[in-house]
């Protein structure tokens, strides 16, 4: 949503870029775009990325989705996407079946499957000049402004109470810690990926996080509802990353509800407060050998 005018076509590219990309866990394969202040004429700009697609322009009686079956005119100014079989570039088409043997990122030109070997990032600096360089690069120089020594990120993954809050932050500022994790293909904490990314510090994967948590026996001192409950959480860490695991929303959900009932879970640490107390030494215990 575009609420101020942008005078910069480089700047429009690069608002707009971030719609464009494709995240297929959470199907999104496309974007809506809401201009208060004009700023989508840049469209209209022959050196944009020459001729538009679609130009859409309903009514006011008309639905703003335009149909799939628009007929094309090209002579009232109006232009529908090519039909099936023309020369269509379709980049992540949906449906179509994904490569065996992992999560290899693959996308599909015309039909035929391609991969994505290498990325680069372009950027103005603070002198106006263009900049191009490895998307790892460019994350490590933009964290390593974020953060100034490993010292500082240290405390300040150590003091949060919602290691998330910290993730949610780069991602407002433009740095999504899963497109660096994908280009690294290892299953890591977004606390690791920083440190490593930013400050060269060897990686741990969360299986071996969680296996270093086991091996301290940090559960010890609870009963057995408790730590059965401990054991789940840190194996929800290891299998999907989850950090905010404080959040007693979580027990509602697989494996938890065969467990018994929130308020049951709960009350074996004493009640909520106990809980959370319980999941921030855990969450101590996982960072405890790097921090």
């Amino acid at each position: 949503m575009l609420d101020r005018a942008v005078g910069s076509m480089t700047e429009f590219k690069q608002i707009v870029g971030r719609g464009t990309r494709v995240h297929e866990d959470t199907k999104k394969f496309f974007f809506t775009l809401i201009d208060f202040r004009g700023a989508t004429s840049h469209f209209a700009d022959p050196d944009f990325d020459g001729d538009p697609v679609q130009i859409y322009e309903p009514d006011e009686d008309v639905p703003i989705a335009p149909p799939d079956d628009a007929p094309a005119t090209g002579d009232d100014g109006v232009t529908v996407a090519p039909e099936p079989g023309d020369d269509e570039t379709i980049v992540d088409q949906p449906g179509l079946p994904l490569p065996p043997g992992g999560p290899i990122q693959k996308i599909y030109v015309d039909g035929v499957d391609a991969r994505i070997i290498a990325e680069r990032v372009e950027y103005l600096d603070e002198n106006g000049r263009l900049v191009t360089e490895s998307l790892r690069d460019f994350t490590k120089a933009a964290l390593r402004k974020r953060f100034a020594s490993l010292d500082e990120f240290l405390k300040r993954w150590k003091s949060a109470e919602r290691k998330q809050a910290i993730v949610e932050e780069l991602e407002a500022e433009g740095l999504a810690l899963d497109v660096i994790a994908d280009e690294l293909g290892k299953n890591l904490d977004p606390f690791d990926l920083i440190c490593h990314v930013a400050f060269d510090r060897k990686p741990l994967t969360r299986r071996e996080r969680a296996e270093n948590v086991k091996k301290r026996d940090v559960f010890a001192k609870y009963g057995t509802q408790a730590r059965t409950v401990l054991d789940a959480l840190l194996e929800k860490y290891r299998d999907e990353g989850v950090l905010n695991l404080d959040d007693a929303n979580v027990l509602r959900v697989t494996p938890f509800t065969t467990m018994g009932s929130v308020v049951q879970l709960i009350r074996a640490f004493g009640g909520r407060e106990g809980f959370e107390k319980a999941v921030h030494e855990m969450q101590d215990a996982l960072y405890q050998e790097t921090a």
